[in-house]
């Protein structure tokens, strides 16, 4: 028999009962095809992405906080200090105030006639449905935010994001629903939290109507990159490892796995890349679109550290099926962990950095 081939542990599983916990059911039951590579990402957390000395970062892309995944998920992950910094569009997060304000979304049909819901005045977003008011109020809550003193400066996403959830936080409180918002949570927890594009969501358009009387926050993109690049140097240099944990694709993932390129090819500052890849997408690589591409692929790029490619995994499965699942398992087999409040040391973080540059780049004739 070709027993190098048949090494693997004998597909047996047992029958269910309707008795068993999500733990048992991934690990007994998931046998094969993309529960097995869930099955996977599942070990990989317990074992090595969530020890002690690894600096998680998670991409955020789809539309995952307007049907409650930011409360049901990601706060959770948060106040256990399972998540170290996160890169989300922009969207996720105004989504997410809806949640804050106390605005009611509502289940619905994916089959709606759009062209009613507009007369309506209802928005959808798939099978999720909520009137425009919620949009509206959300905006002006935004306005309101961002037209205070404070944020009349320029600022990095993570450092506005911090200053939005301190008044997301006292929302929370002045409603006694504490713990539905992820702004919310990444605030009390420091957790820094950046936007690839700031521009590109509801909050920029706000941004940008109070930037014509030359009022609210100029966004500064290139601290942006900069203290993400931080955030990986310090964990490195303190002898720790990271891990990327990607939702969907697009640009959050990218601005998450470039952390690594900047450093070693921009900045002049050997690294041989993340430690750790998990993936959980429903884009194909052969398109050659960012969203489907590999952590194979990722190496050549100098993201994902050659050595460490036995501890990737990529599942093609939805986000909204993965996250649940990987966030119950989590909670239910590791131990929280200690804040690392990263948001209350980003200077220093960009001071290590800055003392560490060597030559910027290769030499051009």
């Amino acid at each position: 028999m070709p027993q190098s081939f048949l090494s693997g542990p004998r597909i047996q599983p047992p029958a269910l009962t309707g008795r068993e916990s999500v733990t048992e059911l991934v690990d007994r039951v998931f046998t094969a095809y993309n529960s097995a590579r869930l099955r996977e990402a599942a070990h990989l957390l317990r074992r090595e992405i969530l020890a002690e000395d690894v600096t998680v970062g998670l991409s955020l892309s789809g539309a995952l906080t307007p049907p409650g995944f930011g409360t049901s998920c990601l706060v959770p992950l948060i106040e256990a200090g399972f998540v170290d910094w996160i890169v989300s569009t922009g969207a996720n997060l105004y989504h997410d105030a809806h949640h804050a304000l106390g605005h009611s979304i509502h289940a619905g049909s994916p089959w709606a006639n759009d062209v009613e819901l507009r007369e309506q005045g209802a928005i959808r977003i798939y099978d999720i449905l909520f009137d425009q008011s919620v949009l509206f109020e959300t905006d002006a809550f935004f306005r309101k935010v961002l037209g205070e003193p404070e944020f009349r400066a320029t600022l990095s996403t993570p450092e506005l994001h911090y200053r939005v959830g301190r008044y997301v936080c006292e929302l929370e409180a002045r409603r006694g629903a504490t713990g539905i918002s992820l702004l919310g949570a990444a605030y009390r927890n420091a957790v820094p939290l950046f936007v690839s594009s700031p521009g590109d969501s509801s909050i920029g358009m706000n941004a940008a109507a109070l930037g014509l009387d030359g009022d609210g926050p100029i966004v500064d993109v290139n601290r942006d990159v900069n203290l993400s690049a931080a955030i990986v140097y310090s964990a490195k240099k303190a002898g720790g490892r990271t891990a990327c944990w990607i939702l969907g694709g697009g640009s959050p993932k990218n601005f998450l796995l470039q952390t690594e390129p900047h450093l070693h090819e921009v900045l002049g500052i050997p690294e041989a890349g993340h430690d750790f890849f998990m993936q959980f997408t429903d884009a194909r690589p052969d398109t050659g679109g960012l969203s489907g591409a590999t952590p194979s692929e990722a190496v050549s790029w100098g993201k994902i550290d050659p050595d460490q490619l036995p501890s990737t995994v990529v599942a093609y499965v939805d986000s909204t099926i993965a996250l649940p699942l990987l966030t119950h398992y989590a909670l239910a087999n590791v131990p929280p962990r200690r804040p690392r409040r990263l948001c209350e040391r980003l200077d220093e973080l960009l001071a290590q950095l800055k003392a560490a540059r060597g030559t910027l780049g290769p030499a051009v004739d």
